[in-house]
């Protein structure tokens, strides 16, 4: 499953984010790619892209982003809280580590549904 974290403007919250993730041991072997934008903001960072091969993944990724959001500021809480997979955007900001983990089922489960040839 394919997901994309985005900045919101801002780059240092999905900076340290992505660097979270890269320490955490249970997602430093997750597929974690920046995405920069074109054009005008040509070099930002936009959004983080991550790859969740499978349950673990998921509840991985849910625990380190839940655990991650607790060690900032609440005066920083702006980025990093957009969460897009196919046409669904979710703000994921307030979300329990439980309760992304539900949701990222849930979309794993709906675009299995909806891929051609999927039973």
């Amino acid at each position: 499953m394919h997901i994309q974290v985005l900045a919101e403007g801002d780059e240092q919250a999905l900076t340290d984010l992505g660097s979270w993730l890269g320490r955490d041991p249970g997602t430093a072997g997750l597929a974690v790619e920046p995405v920069t934008g074109d054009g005008p903001t040509m070099g930002v960072l936009e959004a983080l892209d991550v790859l969740l091969g499978n349950a673990t993944n998921i509840a991985n990724f849910a625990v380190a982003y839940a655990t991650w959001r607790t060690t900032r500021p609440s005066s920083t809480a702006g980025g990093a809280r957009t969460l897009v997979h196919g046409g669904s955007t979710i703000d994921i900001g307030h979300l329990s580590a439980g309760e992304l983990a539900e949701l990222l089922r849930r979309l794993n489960d709906d675009g299995d549904r909806t891929t051609p040839g999927a039973s």
